[in-house]
């Protein structure tokens, strides 16, 4: 029963403390609202105020705003009406300039019209003059030709005959003494520098041609090199390019192409053969091959050892196997690659004497013949594939003109390429440098002959020194000393734009009078 009633307190005891705080928290909630509706208000007057300060803020520099807005509008219109009062004072100044203006050409036409009147007049008399004049020089010319017996037109070309004979023989004396007196210096000196030049450069005579001979121990190695049904010498010929003769000759075999390298690629695949003693097809071809590898390596070695003889430095490594591959040309029978040493030898010697740069002339002279050693066909004269070469490979502008206009083909443009052109002519026209066909020689001198006796008056012409004089005997009567000199000056410009020779052709004209009588 205790227990019952404790319950039932404890029960009552709980839910008459939940009502209490209830009570307690309605009241504490009451008063919430009613501090947060006080709140409220006074946040919101709060805020009006602060609207209000800020519209009137606002307000105030919205008309500050117009205000300056309103300021520039007006400083813009008075400068614009500044602008239009500037224009229009200009436009009233330009209209009185040009009114001012008209009115003097006004005047100016005015006054031209009646200056075009009085010329006008004064044209018309001065056609009246010189119609007269006209008139009394028709009927002088008429009276002179009556006294002279001749027409005018006739008396005048005797007079312009007479004045140009007098003046081409003044002329032709003028240009005599004046080339004489250029060669009473220039000659002298030319001749020492070339002279000195030739004598401190050694040199060799021509000898190579278009066959090598092959010496052979026995007659018997003919037999193994030709082999069964001639199988060997048609692979060796096949794989080299060159026509090999086996003939009666004893103790020979000859290599013959135009080609010197492979020539010497033949003669040197033969001489390993026959010292091997093995001779098949497999086995040339292998020999050939390791022969053109090592002619390839020797062409390099010879461009190397070439350019360090002549201290020429940076030269192009396809130059310098171009180079190398000169020791196996020639032309006219000379080794190319030796008139190339001797023509630098010979560049380096003239630019010293003349002041220039050593280095460049004698590069521009190894290198001048280039052009003969092409890799393929070309239809350009070697002169300018030279030259093509030498700028393609980075060489100087002075050293690619000279390579170019050794021949003429182009302009020279320095003093380089006029001293190429003559240590190449001093190169290959010295004696036993070059072999000629004895056809073609004498066919020059008889050219030569032919080029004088195209000239009136001229009796014989003779040809002496190897084609590098041509002596001219002309008949006295019909040629006289003032035309003599003429006539040698002009044979030799004749020669020289019509004729292809080396070095120089001396042209003497002998004139000569002789007196007979006979004594009974």
């Amino acid at each position: 029963m205790d227990i019952i009633t404790i319950i039932l307190s404890v029960i009552g005891g709980i839910v008459a403390g939940f009502g209490i705080a209830k009570i307690i928290e309605k009241s504490n909630i009451s008063n919430l609202i009613k501090n947060a509706k006080k709140e409220a208000v006074s946040i919101i007057k709060d805020a009006n105020l602060e609207a209000e300060n800020i519209k009137k803020d606002k307000i105030l520099q919205a008309k500050e705003k117009f205000i300056e807005l309103k300021a520039e509008h007006e400083q813009v219109i008075l400068t614009r009406d500044k602008k239009v009062a500037e224009v229009e004072k200009r436009v009233r100044d330009k209209e009185s300039q040009i009114s001012n203006e008209l009115s003097k050409a006004k005047k100016a036409n005015d006054d031209l019209e009646s200056k075009t009147s009085e010329f006008q007049s004064k044209i018309e008399v001065l056609e009246k003059k010189q119609a007269e004049v006209e008139r009394l020089h028709k009927s002088q010319l008429q009276q002179l030709e009556v006294i002279s017996g001749l027409s005018a037109e006739e008396a005048k070309e005797q007079l312009v005959e007479g004045l140009k004979a007098e003046a081409k023989s003044k002329a032709m004396s003028h240009i005599q003494d004046t080339i004489e007196e250029a060669k009473l210096t220039a000659q002298q000196e030319a001749k020492k520098i070339i002279i000195n030049t030739i004598q401190r450069v050694g040199t060799e005579e021509a000898v190579e041609n278009c066959v090598s001979v092959f010496n052979i121990e026995s007659d018997d190695v003919k037999g193994r090199i030709i082999g069964r049904e001639g199988r060997n010498i048609r692979a060796l010929e096949a794989a080299t390019g060159v026509e090999i003769i086996v003939d009666d000759t004893p103790e020979a075999i000859i290599l013959s192409c135009f080609d010197p390298v492979r020539r010497e690629i033949a003669r040197l695949s033969l001489h390993k053969l026959v010292t091997d003693g093995r001779i098949h097809p497999a086995r040339i071809e292998e020999v050939v091959a390791k022969t053109t590898k090592q002619i390839d390596d020797e062409i390099i070695e010879v461009g190397k050892r070439t350019v360090i003889d002549l201290g020429i430095h940076g030269l192009h490594p396809e130059l310098i196997k171009v180079v190398g591959r000169m020791k196996y040309r020639s032309s006219y029978g000379q080794n190319l690659l030796q008139h190339s040493r001797e023509v630098s030898k010979l560049c380096g010697i003239m630019a010293a004497e003349l002041g220039l740069n050593v280095k460049l002339a004698k590069r521009a002279g190894l290198l001048h013949d280039i052009g003969k050693v092409p890799d393929a066909e070309s239809d350009l004269p070697h002169a300018l594939l030279g030259m093509q070469w030498a700028e393609k490979y980075g060489e100087k502008e002075e050293v690619c003109n000279a390579i170019g206009a050794h021949h003429d083909e182009i302009e020279m443009k320095s003093l380089l390429a006029p001293i190429i052109q003559v240590c190449d002519a001093i190169s290959g026209a010295r004696p036993g440098a070059r072999r000629q066909v004895l056809d073609s020689y004498i066919q020059r001198l008889k050219d030569l002959e032919e080029v004088a006796y195209g000239f009136g008056g001229v009796k014989s012409a003779y040809a002496i020194q190897a084609g590098r004089e041509l002596r001219v005997i002309v008949e006295s009567e019909k040629v006289s000393d003032d035309n003599a000199a003429n006539l040698s000056f002009e044979i030799s410009q004749k020669i020289q734009t019509e004729m292809t020779y080396p070095g120089q052709v001396k042209v003497t004209v002998i004139r000569e009078t002789r007196a007979v009588n006979i004594a009974k």
